[in-house]
């Protein structure tokens, strides 16, 4: 299945059905009087979070999405069907944006969750309600009001516990695909991975969720190579795995450059739990390995892990730092939602 993490629909809830004018004819009733029925309301549009769906991929192929309107009333005083109602489902963690594509309306991250977006119009009077003891055969009614209408933009970012960050061949997809059931493409060239990929890792019998996203360059902020789009699938992380190669000639600068793209980007990324970590120890053996992390962990005043995910030396190291950070996020997250209930 393609990955789509962004597109704009259109949608519409359901007009009201208009009231109707009629009056009662029976046999032996001489005034019968009104007896016209509103018409019914229009379809609400609502939007639901499950946890099936992981891509906006179907948003490509259907943009318009519109409610019935409402039935029109009936004689015998008898009120309009409400418009069917329509659902849309969207994957956990899709953002609805207005058409500015900057301002959140809805942050939708609870599976099962569903909201009334746009609420179909009412229904129009039938003459029967205007019946009153002055107006004894009214004949008037109102038409159904018009539902709501707007264009919206969705904007998916991932669920995860981890994220990978990390230059173009960093080793982010093999790591990904070492510590879990993750299939991504991996190759020898630059820009391998296109689309953000999900995986489940296990340590220590508990499991948490890596996003792996592709490589940044510098100017990324700037639209250069495939620019900070997919950072966004990193934002609701708890801590960030930074992965350099160490084989290259430039370890430092490999650092700061992506350091740079998350300050330019923002969204507190830069303020995110940091796990530094060389890759590919493998190529260079344990002395020159040891000396690389050594000159990096000066250069940036942080411990720095080495790894490699061909061989798996220190992968597991690495994990269970990331667990660590993952489940003090976690407790710190139900402390927070403790306190303020045991205060109630």
């Amino acid at each position: 299945m393609k990955f789509l993490d962004e597109a704009k629909i259109y949608i519409q809830s359901g007009k009201g059905g208009a009231g109707c004018v009629a009056f009662h004819r029976e046999k032996y009733v001489e005034f019968g009087g009104p007896d016209g029925g509103n018409g019914g309301r229009g379809g609400h549009v609502y939007f639901e979070c499950v946890d099936n769906l992981n891509t906006l991929i179907d948003f490509r192929y259907t943009q318009h999405f519109r409610a019935r309107t409402g039935e029109g009333g009936k004689g015998s005083n008898m009120s309009g069907k409400a418009g069917d109602d329509i659902i849309i489902k969207i994957p956990v963690g899709t953002q609805i944006l207005d058409e500015d594509k900057e301002t959140v309306l809805l942050d939708m991250v609870t599976p099962g969750e569903k909201i009334l977006f746009l609420r179909g119009g009412d229904g129009g009077f039938g003459n029967a309600h205007y019946k009153s003891s002055t107006n004894r055969a009214p004949r008037k009614s109102t038409p159904g009001w018009p539902g709501e209408e707007r264009a919206i933009w969705l904007r998916l970012k991932l669920i995860a516990d981890a994220g990978l960050l990390g230059l173009p061949n960093a080793g982010k997809s093999t790591f990904l695909s070492v510590v879990s059931r993750a299939k991504p493409k991996i190759a020898d060239y630059p820009f391998t991975t296109l689309a953000p990929n999900l995986g489940v890792a296990h340590v220590h019998d508990n499991e948490f969720v890596i996003a792996d996203i592709p490589g940044l360059i510098e100017g990324a902020h700037e639209g250069h190579g495939l620019g900070t789009r997919f950072l966004g699938h990193v934002e609701r992380t708890r801590v960030l795995l930074h992965l350099i190669d160490m084989t290259q000639d430039d370890i430092v600068g490999a650092y700061k450059t992506i350091r740079h793209e998350l300050e330019a980007y923002g969204a507190d990324l830069a303020d995110r739990p940091e796990i530094v970590a060389l890759n590919k120890s493998d190529a260079l053996g344990p002395e020159l390995s040891e000396d690389q992390a050594r000159i990096l962990s000066e250069a940036i005043g942080k411990k720095v892990y080495i790894m490699s995910g061909v061989s798996r030396e220190g992968v597991e190291e690495v994990l269970s730092r990331l667990w660590q950070e993952i489940k003090a996020g976690r407790e710190a997250e139900t402390a927070e939602i403790t306190v303020p209930a045991e205060q109630a």
